[in-house]
């Protein structure tokens, strides 16, 4: 160890896109939040991107940790290119230096209701990992955990190609899965086949135990042992043939007594290390929290809950 060194490692992890970022798009508008500075083309779509991704830090914090982040020291740069026919992704990238993460970075693309329901909350996801644990993630368990906060469109599309990537021979076994630092050259088998393990996982112990799991893996970079200890799985390559069956089954959601078992995520008020605290209540009431439940427990029906308040009140 030399003393004094500054290590850093940059990580940049996103969406992939379908289509590139046009060249003729303009960004036009700022748009300031407590945690977020976004760039977007006209200022309604800046304001709604900005107080859609405070939401999302807020309600999808307390979903995987049970508890809001605190405020960041600085805020991240958001900039979003929107047009109907643009693919539909995004790229975050951010600092780890000696147990701290900073210097946010958040591009996101595609039409505007795609970003406000997948793109967003996938992004926004990695930056409460990052938050969360300081260090980079297996590529599998960050990808898939994000992606299971998306749009059910976009999550049946990751399905469907798993299908046909299993099919194709195309598929990554979990010894090698389960080893990757870094994206593979073929990356879109990852995104797939970590979504539906991720979702199999959190169907059948809620996202407050996935996260365990994974802090304790990568505490220990003994995997086989966090699976045993958290899931009853004592073998990497057993965990793949019992989720190849469970794929062949058509993913069929796991018995009630199971899912009656999931835990609830209590509300634990406490501040990361080297963030301010947050004493902004977002959401108004802090006692209408998200239980931790499977993966089909969508963000977007307590946004769609919120919408008929709002038009209730007006």
């Amino acid at each position: 160890m030399q003393f004094g060194k500054l290590e850093k490692i940059i990580l940049l992890l996103g969406a992939v896109a379908v289509l590139s970022l046009p060249t003729n798009c303009l960004l036009a508008a700022s748009y300031r939040t407590a945690n977020f500075v976004i760039e977007a083309p006209d200022p309604q779509l800046a304001q709604k991107i900005g107080d859609a991704a405070e939401q999302y830090r807020h309600d999808l914090a307390i979903e995987w940790l049970g508890k809001p982040l605190p405020r960041w020291s600085q805020p991240c740069p958001i900039t979003a290119e929107v047009a109907p026919t643009l693919g539909a992704g995004g790229a975050t990238s951010f600092v780890f230096d000696r147990g701290e993460v900073f210097n946010w970075t958040m591009t996101i693309q595609g039409s505007e209701e795609r970003i406000l329901d997948s793109v967003l909350p996938h992004e926004v996801t990695h930056t409460i990992f990052a938050s969360h644990f300081r260090q980079p993630l297996p590529r599998w368990a960050d990808e898939g955990a994000c992606t299971t906060v998306e749009h059910p469109v976009e999550r049946a599309r990751q399905h469907r190609l798993l299908i046909e990537f299993l099919r194709t021979g195309r598929g990554i076994s979990f010894p090698d899965m389960f080893a990757m630092k870094e994206y593979p050259a073929d990356v879109l088998p990852l995104y797939s086949q970590g979504y539906s393990l991720a979702r199999y996982l959190i169907e059948r112990g809620g996202r407050k135990r996935y996260i365990n799991f994974v802090g304790n893996g990568l505490a220990s970079s003994d995997w086989p042992q966090s699976l045993s200890q958290h899931y009853g799985i004592n073998d990497i390559s057993k965990l793949q043939n019992i989720w190849l069956e469970w794929v062949k089954r058509g993913c069929p959601a796991p018995p009630a007594s199971v899912a009656a078992a999931i835990p609830q995520i209590r509300d634990i008020a406490q501040t990361t290390r080297g963030q301010s605290p947050d004493t902004t209540n977002i959401n108004g009431s802090t006692q209408n929290r998200i239980s931790a439940t499977a993966a089909r427990q969508s963000i977007y029906i307590q946004r769609a809950q919120r919408t008929q308040r709002k038009s209730k009140t007006n």
